[in-house]
């Protein structure tokens, strides 16, 4: 990113075909509490700022996942040195949204998941592209849905995401939190997380809240 190991832009996911819902995707329980999904899908401003205008979404935080918590600094996974990636956890409301409709802006929307190590000229593994599973219900459900984008041909390219247990996750530095909506005239969120919301807005109206994040109210 821009402040954000000074790299300038990165590119967007482009689909060749219609991005089908998952087929593989079980209705939470009617007493179903609130759960957590932890995605690395490379700058996590970029990442935060999609999955915030989603209603359902309860919370997004971004943070590291990946490495120990020692070495868990803006600073050390910004330079490589450690093996954590950026990453977001997203709290949701499973009544509301499911966690494959979450999988499906993942790979539509906020990253582009054929890239290694990588997003556009953001390089490292520190930007790689991972889902971080909590229990097997999701490893079933993201892996069911990996194999169903693969078989579908909706990418030119082999999905690159790499799908591993949830160790922990760190929360990042709180300059870092919600940095899209406080800083939307940065040059890289003009450039590179503003063209994810605005395709997230024009594509999937039907999942976007209805009113502002309070986080995100003046």
């Amino acid at each position: 990113m821009n402040a954000h190991c000074d790299i300038p832009g990165a590119s967007l996911a482009v689909p060749r075909a219609q991005f089908p819902d998952p087929a593989y995707d079980p209705p939470a329980a009617a007493d179903a509490g609130e759960q957590r999904a932890v995605l690395a899908g490379g700058c996590f401003w970029c990442t935060e700022a999609v999955f915030r205008e989603l209603d359902g979404v309860l919370a997004v935080t971004s943070g590291y996942s990946g490495g120990d918590a020692a070495s868990a600094t803006y600073e050390r996974v910004c330079s490589g040195a450690t093996d954590h990636a950026e990453a977001i956890a997203i709290r949701f409301d499973p009544r509301r949204i499911r966690y494959g409709q979450l999988l499906k802006v993942f790979f539509a929307v906020a990253h582009d998941p054929t890239q290694v190590d990588r997003q556009g000229n953001d390089r490292g593994r520190q930007y790689r592209s991972a889902i971080f599973y909590a229990d097997e219900r999701q490893r079933e459900i993201a892996a069911a849905y990996i194999a169903q984008l693969q078989a579908a041909g909706v990418f030119t390219a082999p999905i690159a995401t790499e799908l591993v247990p949830l160790a922990a996750f760190h929360e990042a530095e709180a300059y870092h939190q919600n940095y899209a909506a406080l800083h939307p005239q940065q040059p890289y969120i003009t450039a590179v997380a503003a063209p994810k919301v605005d395709k997230l807005r024009k594509q999937f109206g039907d999942l976007l809240r209805r009113a502002p994040a309070r986080e995100d109210l003046p």
